[in-house]
């Protein structure tokens, strides 16, 4: 939202854009919001509002618009016509013009210049924002970081539902018939569907969310909290990136990547994020975290499609931020992960100690064979023990000086 498209809209809201920022420049000094306000009150007032099918036409003479029916899909979409241009919102909605800039911006989209290109929505999202700032409720940064992460997110989910989703199902049926002309119906009967299961998914991963943090044992781990972090990666994805089709490395990576996303959640992980030939996940609970990426390993092996694969897991602080983890446990993992053999899961030593105190794996098989001797004398059942840890050559880690990995299994 600059001022670089000085061609459009009207003399008035020009000459008020100028004297709130000069030079294409938005600034937010109190004299030139004033002269911006004063320009306006002192413009003629508007023509009376058109109606929604009068505006649409008149916007679909415009040579600079977007074709008819992308302008008719965006308004079915937005559910209002385009009526203001950035400056406007901003005043409607009483925040500053950068301000507004700023918050555009974070939510992930295009500076528009001075294109009557916002809706009533837009006023309201600014009003909405800007308003949690006032009232303490959020600061001026934290606001944007909010803006930012859900941009980010939904971003990605409309790319994927438009090209992976709709693609499919706006395949022409009818000779004559684009499949931008069987979109409109199509979003017309799905928006309202999609929009509330996206409302009921947010609440339940937000509960789940907050369900983790009240759980901290203290305020610091709410943020820097102790998680066990694991790594999978495809080997040698680069040569097949060569070998393979463009349709057939794109079926593979979704193969890869959904098998994954159900494994992480079906066993108590959160999948992070993924890179193509690559996924982060993270777990409360080192078990969880090892069943994973054992998991990994024996399904993808079993499926010839698939290349092999390594994991790394390390244990131990993690800063987590707009969804995201970081940290040396992080980096360490992903060392890990880069020097697995193939087929097989690397751990630090933390993550072998953590298993260890919690009973899932034995800290050696010389104690796991003195407990079981110990425990048929007693005529108890002897420990019953879900993984076990080989220790591997020190080695030095780039950035990370000398590791000892440990080669995590299934005991017998």
């Amino acid at each position: 939202m600059t001022a670089d498209d000085a061609g459009s809209g009207t003399a008035e809201e020009r000459e008020a854009w100028d004297a709130a920022a000069p030079d294409g420049a938005v600034r937010d000094t109190g004299a030139r919001e004033s002269a911006a306000a004063e320009a306006l009150d002192e413009a003629p007032e508007e023509a009376p509002e058109e109606a929604p099918e009068e505006a649409l036409e008149e916007a679909l003479e415009d040579e600079d618009q977007p074709d008819p029916i992308a302008l008719r899909l965006e308004q079915l979409i937005l559910g209002a016509e385009r009526r203001y241009t950035p400056f406007q919102a901003a005043r409607s909605a009483g925040v500053s013009v950068e301000l507004a800039t700023r918050f555009w911006r974070a939510m992930g989209f295009a500076d528009i210049g001075q294109a009557k290109a916002l809706t009533e929505a837009d006023v309201l999202a600014l009003r909405r924002l800007s308003g949690l700032v006032e009232a303490g409720l959020l600061s001026e940064p934290m606001a944007i970081q909010v803006a930012r992460s859900t941009g980010q997110t939904s971003a990605r989910l409309a790319d994927w539902q438009i090209d992976s989703f709709l693609e499919g199902l706006t395949d022409p049926q009818e000779t004559g018939m684009t499949r931008t002309e069987i979109a409109y119906p199509l979003v017309e009967l799905l928006l309202p569907e999609l929009e509330e299961f996206l409302v009921y998914v947010y609440r339940r991963q937000l509960a789940a969310a907050t369900g983790r943090v009240v759980q901290a044992a203290d305020d610091a781990e709410m943020v820097n909290r102790r998680l066990a972090v694991g790594f999978a990666d495809l080997v040698s994805f680069t040569r097949l990136t060569r070998r393979l089709e463009e349709e057939e490395l794109g079926e593979l990576v979704e193969a890869f990547e959904t098998t994954a996303a159900d494994l992480v959640a079906a066993h108590g992980g959160r999948l992070i994020k993924t890179l193509g030939d690559e996924v982060l996940y993270a777990a409360d609970d080192a078990g969880i975290a090892a069943e994973i990426g054992l998991r990994l390993i024996e399904t993808l092996t079993h499926d010839e499609t698939m290349p092999e694969l390594r994991v790394g897991i390390a244990f131990g602080t993690v800063t987590t931020r707009m969804g995201d983890v970081f940290g040396t446990t992080v980096n360490l993992a992903s060392r890990l992960t880069s020097i697995a053999p193939k087929n097989a899961v690397l751990v630090d030593g933390a993550f072998a100690e953590e298993l260890s105190r919690t009973g899932d794996a034995p800290v050696s098989e010389a104690e796991a064979a003195e407990a079981a001797a110990a425990a048929e004398k007693e005529g108890e059942e002897p420990p019953s023990y879900r993984f076990a840890l080989q220790p591997m050559w020190q080695r030095p880690v780039r950035g990370l000086g000398v590791v000892e990995p440990w080669l995590l299994s299934r005991r017998a």
